[in-house]
Order: structure tokens, then C-alpha cells, then sequence
């Protein structure tokens, strides 16, 4: 049993996160759980365009994609600069997009650090824009990609997992794991797998079986905002805080205040839309 319990504690140690290494290249699994999100994602869409009856075309859906992928990268990107380390980027601007580094040579280092939630407002800006070029009805769109979402986040955490990024706290539990990227090696939470299953199958499972008990166009896409906001709000306990940032809050950490906000603003989309519903037909909002 003991050598049992060190082999699971061991397990990050074990994982080589690159795929692939050609000189200074490197092609990480991480990489690759992006684009098994993003192929999830697409194939749940158009199961329920297919199955639904929603009254789009799949040319219509991969276009939507060109710009919610763009929206995870440049949005995820930009705010993890701003919420995250806006100090140090503003003294090395070129490292936001520039993923080369010159120190000791020409290497490529890749982008390292990614906001969720800079994601999240990327993509919301993004479908807005999509939605009023292609003159299609935001909620009902938005209601129709969001259930399918949340397995794309299971690829993403587990990706954290073998990069070994984004661990937890300390722990006495017996499920701990010993992370290498940890100074003080320490037997910690493994978060990215609490994440990848409450944030990923849990919340999936849950909004996939009510997508089609749905009150009005626009409380899906709130239930998943504030479900998401209250998941990874109350899991950030067992997270460790970034280490050059911490604790901002009394006992909160950055994430935990970004996802109170995304649970303000699910509740809002929440009320706004039920009161608009309950205006005379004409003149309620119906984009």
C-alpha cells in the first residue's frame, strides 16, 4: 500500500509535458489539450444544431470558431497581463505576444500564462460582434455553445496537470501529490484535477441535461456563468494563489474576486433577460 500511495504522489514527476523536441522547439501536450477542447466543443455544437433544430449551418458554426479560437488566445493572453502581472509586462512589453527569448542566445519559450477569464470576456466581445455581422440572435446562440463548453475545460486542466502549473495548497490528505516545480516540495492539492472534473464534467453534465429546459433565451449561458463562477470560486481554496501575487484580498485570491464578478454578471444576464421576457411582446429585446 505504501509503495501504491508514493507511486500516485510521485505522478507529476513522472509526466514529460513535451510532446516533442526538435533543438530548441518544443511541442507541449498542452498545446494539443487545446485543440481537444476546441475539437470537443465544435462536435457538441453541431450535435445539437443537428438534433435541435437550431437554424444554423456548420459553415456558419466553424466561422464562429476562427473567432472564439482567436478570442481564448489573444483575450487569455491579455488578461493574464492585466489581472495577473501588469507590472513586470509593462517593463517587458515585448514578452506579452513575443514568444522568443534572447537571453543566452535565440530560443523559443513559447507564451507562458493564461487568464480564464481574460478568455471569457474575449470571447464574449467577439460573439457580440459575430452575432450583429451575421444578424443572428445573440442569446439563443450563446445559449446553444455554452453547455458544451465545460468538457472543453477538463483537456485545459489536465494539460495544467501535466505541465505541473497551477497546483494546490498544502495538504496532510493521502490523495497529495508532490509537484516538481514546487521550491518546497511539498504534498499538495492536486487542483488542476479538481478543476478538470467540477469546472469540466461536472458542470457540463449539469448544464447539457437542462439545455433544453431553458426559461428564455440568455438564463443557460447566466446558469453557466454563475455555475462556473461558484465552482471555481469555492475549489480556489485548495489552489495556490500566484506566488508573485497572493492573497488580494483578505483571504482571496485574484481568481476567487474575478469569478465573483463572473457570478455578478451571470446573475444580472439572469435578471435582465427575465425582465424583458415579462415586457409586452413588442417591446422586448429580442437579439
Amino acid at each position: 500500500m505504501e509503495e501504491l500511495i508514493s507511486l500516485w504522489r510521485h505522478i507529476p514527476s513522472h509526466l514529460n509535458p513535451n510532446l516533442l523536441e526538435i533543438g530548441s522547439f518544443q511541442l507541449r501536450y498542452y498545446s494539443l489539450m487545446y485543440l481537444a477542447a476546441f475539437a470537443t466543443t465544435y462536435a457538441l455544437v453541431m450535435y445539437r444544431v443537428r438534433r435541435e433544430g437550431y437554424p444554423y449551418t456548420a459553415e456558419q458554426v466553424q466561422d464562429y470558431f476562427v473567432w472564439a479560437i482567436f478570442g481564448v488566445i489573444v483575450g487569455g493572453r491579455l488578461g493574464y497581463v492585466l489581472f495577473y502581472n501588469l507590472g513586470y509586462y509593462l517593463k517587458h512589453p515585448l514578452e506579452i505576444l513575443f514568444p522568443f527569448s534572447f537571453s543566452g542566445g535565440f530560443h523559443f519559450i513559447g507564451i507562458s500564462g493564461m487568464s480564464f477569464h481574460g478568455g471569457v470576456i474575449a470571447i464574449l466581445i467577439a460573439s457580440i460582434i459575430f452575432c450583429r455581422r451575421r444578424k443572428i440572435a445573440f442569446w439563443r446562440f450563446a445559449d446553444l455553445i455554452c453547455p458544451s463548453i465545460p468538457l472543453g475545460y477538463t483537456f485545459g486542466r489536465i494539460g495544467n496537470f501535466i505541465n505541473g502549473e497551477l497546483y494546490g495548497r498544502a495538504t496532510t490528505a493521502p490523495w497529495g501529490m508532490v509537484f516538481p516545480g514546487d521550491p518546497l516540495h511539498l504534498l499538495r492539492h492536486p487542483s488542476q484535477l479538481y478543476e478538470a472534473f467540477f469546472e469540466g464534467v461536472v458542470l457540463f453534465v449539469i448544464l447539457w441535461l437542462i439545455r433544453r429546459r431553458s426559461p428564455f433565451d440568455g438564463a443557460l449561458f447566466s446558469f453557466y456563468l454563475m455555475g462556473y463562477g461558484a465552482i471555481r470560486f469555492l475549489i480556489e481554496f485548495y489552489r495556490e494563489p500566484d506566488a508573485h501575487l497572493g492573497f488580494v484580498f483578505g483571504p482571496f485570491s485574484m481568481g476567487q474576486l474575478l469569478c465573483l464578478a463572473m457570478i455578478a454578471a451571470g446573475v444580472a444576464v439572469y435578471t435582465s433577460r427575465r425582465a424583458a421576457l415579462a415586457e409586452p411582446a413588442g417591446d422586448s429585446d429580442k437579439g
